[in-house]
């Protein structure tokens, strides 16, 4: 267990006061951010005995830089920021040495630092497996669901803890919400804070939609720390309060969206612990605000990530979660979606006359067609999608045959604007190929994705064609295979953005 008075660095010059960390503690004492500390740390699996005297040392300046394990703490208590941010120094400067580079071998524990501070991508082996705690979407301890449910009356409620994450109000919050709020506005953050109205609403809902837009042409991986900012924005508006209650219907909406959107870039980058935490942070302000739309997007990611993180049956219990939520909007695409959700959790729980009649009901549900109570988020599903996410059940199931088809009439379907989603649909043609003993076709498709490389950043699709690699090493004589393990084994190492 890390202890308050275990750091990962001793000061090796005069300490100077931490003002960062010191103003995101706000009004509350040492010992009651300590408790929110310690219920972020469970939140995540982590476990640190923070107290009030760590909290005192962190703000005069003591601890320059954490230890991992509270590191990986402060990071999903502030979502989007850096331990700079946070007022700390890196972790470069304080031990003299780059950080250990992701994809390197084991990390040596550094002195004051135990086992358990893990790493931000660490597997956490021994931790019990959340699959054997049943799923209530309603449990406000639930190992599935990070957040109380009664978020006005618990001390360590979600609403208290955004409270942290809040800058210099409404003003500064506005001018980082231009197109993707990627600049502040150093004269703006100089005025006094003000309540938002609908002009910062209408910027909130757009920076959500140039995201999405850019991610579908070009992937997650070099927007996800650009898209920090206007998520740091959209909960300082949400402090700032709203002149109309309608604005801050659309500005509650609208954060839980944009954290939704940031949480796909995490997930797309293969930040699996980052997008659980935005998922989160959006079904906590959906449930506040009652907001069922909210709350069935929220799951529908939730269930897609505990899909490719390896937990089919949240993914399962998630997808049902959401359809129950959606059920109450009326829309069959939607519910199409969340049946092919709840379709991949029980691929991955091998259950395949499960997969088959979630299946069947996406496939009914969408054709019906479109309805005025579609979602705005799902301008990405479409036929294409359809065919690509039934491409993923089979080939979980290991039906190589099967999974191509779909796969291939996926890539086929997709607009060509969506540079992202071709690639993808193209990547899981080529792996599923190779594992159906077709290496030549396999290497062709491979190669076509690796021309859309150049355009396309996304870590899900370097995996992909990483593994689509390991498969097809056997077969290098085939037609194509060692033109493509040659062009493959010369990019770049990917390294996280």
């Amino acid at each position: 267990m890390a202890s308050s008075s275990e750091t990962s660095s001793q000061p090796e010059r005069p300490a100077r006061p931490n003002l960062a960390f010191r103003q995101l503690r706000g009004r509350r004492s040492p010992a009651e951010f300590a408790a929110l500390v310690r219920r972020a740390a469970r939140e995540i699996g982590e476990r640190v005995s923070c107290d009030a005297r760590y909290v005192g040392r962190v703000e005069a300046g003591e601890i320059r830089c954490p230890n991992y394990a509270y590191e990986r703490v402060f990071l999903h208590m502030f979502p989007g920021r850096t331990l700079t941010d946070l007022g700390f120094a890196s972790r470069s400067s304080v031990r003299g040495r780059a950080a250990r580079a992701a994809g390197d071998g084991p990390r040596a524990l550094a002195a004051g630092e135990t086992p358990g501070a893990y790493e931000p991508y660490d597997t956490q082996d021994g931790l019990p497996d959340p699959q054997d705690r049943p799923y209530d979407p309603l449990d406000p301890y639930g190992s599935h669901e990070p957040y109380p449910n009664d978020h006005l009356n618990h001390e360590e409620s979600d609403v208290l803890r955004r409270a942290f994450m809040t800058g210099s109000g409404a003003t500064v919050a506005a001018a980082t919400l231009g197109p993707l709020a990627l600049a502040t506005d150093a004269a703006a953050a100089a005025r006094p804070p003000r309540r938002a109205g609908t002009p910062e609403a209408a910027a909130l809902e757009e920076a959500v939609r140039r995201i999405r837009l850019l991610d579908d042409r070009h992937g997650a991986d070099g927007l996800y720390r650009r898209a920090a900012a206007p998520l740091r924005a959209a909960y300082a508006l949400l402090d700032a309060g709203a002149t109309r209650q309608t604005t801050a219907d659309r500005l509650h909406s609208g954060a839980g969206e944009l954290a939704i959107s940031v949480g796909w870039l995490a997930h797309d980058s293969g930040r699996f612990d980052d997008a659980r935490s935005h998922y989160a942070e959006a079904l906590a302000t959906a449930r506040m605000t009652g907001d069922a739309g909210l709350e069935a997007h929220a799951f529908c990611n939730t269930a897609f990530l505990a899909r490719d993180a390896g937990r089919p049956r949240e993914a399962v219990r998630a997808a049902q979660a959401a359809q129950r939520m959606a059920r109450q909007l009326g829309s069959p695409r939607l519910m199409s979606l969340l049946a092919l959700r709840e379709a991949g959790g029980w691929a991955g729980l091998a259950d395949r006359a499960g997969c088959e009649q979630a299946l069947v009901r996406a496939q009914t549900f969408f054709a019906r067609g479109h309805s005025d109570a579609d979602p705005e988020w799902m301008t990405f599903y479409g036929e294409a999608e359809l065919e690509g996410l039934e491409a993923q059940c089979w080939s979980t199931l290991g039906d190589w045959r099967r999974a191509a088809r779909h796969a291939r009439r996926a890539a086929e379907l997709q607009d060509p604007h969506f540079t992202r989603n071709i690639a993808l649909y193209t990547a899981e043609l080529a792996d599923d190929l190779a594992r159906g003993g077709r290496p030549d076709e396999a290497a062709q498709a491979a190669m076509r994705v690796l021309d859309l490389l150049d355009q396309v950043q996304s870590s899900r699709i370097q995996t992909m064609l990483a593994g689509t690699a390991r498969v097809l090493l056997p077969h290098r004589r085939a037609s194509g295979v060692s033109e493509f393990l040659d062009r493959h084994a010369s990019l770049p190492r990917a390294g996280r953005v």
